[in-house]
């Protein structure tokens, strides 16, 4: 089993920034990707960023130059520095685990992050 927390989250102004944490624990395979979803209101959970553990990232078309992934290997830690928040970023924000050669995914509890006009 895998344990995910996630720290960070807020409330936040239009054009400011958030940093979000997420520290992994338990049996923990060493090829794996850990990234963000985000769920708003309404809408479907679409993946934010992803880091694979080659360094390998991914990221959705609208935060592209706006956000950065980052990870933390000895830690078993992911981030998320959010810059240039838009009221659209706002959502429950979810980090995530996927052991890449097993299959299997865990999931933190989410994060909120609200950003107001």
């Amino acid at each position: 089993q895998v344990q995910l927390v996630e720290s960070g989250g807020g409330l936040v102004q239009a054009g400011g920034s958030l940093r979000l944490s997420c520290a992994a624990s338990g049996s923990i395979r060493s090829i794996n990707t850990m990234g963000w979803y985000r769920q708003a209101p309404g809408k479907q959970r679409e993946l934010v960023a992803a880091v694979t553990s080659t360094d390998s990232t991914n990221y959705a078309s609208s935060v592209k130059g706006r956000f950065t992934i980052s990870r933390d290997k000895a830690k078993n830690a992911v981030y998320l520095q959010m810059n240039s928040l838009k009221p659209e970023d706002t959502a429950v924000y979810f980090c995530y685990l996927h052991h890449t050669w097993y299959g299997d995914d865990y999931w933190g509890q989410g994060t909120q992050v609200t950003v107001s006009s």
